[in-house]
């Protein structure tokens, strides 16, 4: 399809900005692209988050990854149309996205974006240690004043009860009920390192 310069998306060597004409095209000729809304969007937007992450359990299994390639191009064009349905209504761009994630990363990643420290052994020298940094940061730029602040109640259980411990909770000592038991196991596994909800998922398939 083109985009009203005659240039077809594989022919342009700036697929970005090509991809961006695309949408802003659909959204002005597609009648059903018309009628969406951010909201009517957000089903597709999480459909599109689960194929996503199957797609990478996929090529973890297969080695095979084009699926993966695939399925982020369906992620991609829901960040788009969001951003060309915001841009309509003035509230920002594409580019005021990227220029916020790319300032956001220059700001919490300041051992690779900021000046060396003086003392090379004060820079961070592993993944936990550039997590610290990371969650000083983010306090500093989003302080809480309690640890579900900002985690919005429709997080999967375990994903939701992860986060909640990674911020300080601690389960019980003696767990009295099925709820407390799996928040244990939830704060062994993150003490572990590692990610409960993918370990279930990955415990469901090889039993499923």
């Amino acid at each position: 399809m083109g985009t009203g310069d005659g240039v077809s998306p594989s022919a342009s060597d700036q697929p970005l900005l090509e991809f961006l004409a695309v949408m802003r095209r659909l959204r002005a000729e597609c009648p059903w692209k018309r009628e969406q809304t951010h909201r009517t969007l957000a089903r597709y937007l999480l459909e599109e988050t689960h194929e996503t992450l199957e797609a990478i359990d996929t090529g973890e299994a297969t080695g095979e990854w084009d699926h993966l390639r695939e399925e982020l191009g369906d992620l991609l064009l829901q960040v788009y149309f969001h951003a060309v349905l915001a841009e309509e209504s003035g509230a920002f761009t594409i580019d005021d996205v990227a220029r916020g994630i790319s300032e956001k990363m220059h700001r919490r990643n300041p051992h690779v974006f900021g000046p060396p420290p003086a003392d090379p052994a004060d820079a961070p020298q592993d993944a936990a240690a550039v997590n610290e940094v990371w969650q000083s940061i983010k306090e500093r730029d989003k302080p809480r004043t309690a640890r579900t602040d900002g985690l919005p109640d429709t997080l999967p259980a375990l994903l939701y009860a992860a986060k909640v411990v990674e911020r300080g909770a601690t389960a019980p000592a003696q767990p009295a009920d099925l709820g407390e038991r799996l928040l244990a196991l939830v704060a062994e596994a993150v003490a572990d390192g590692i990610d409960p909800e993918q370990a279930l998922r990955d415990a469901v398939r090889r039993h499923g």
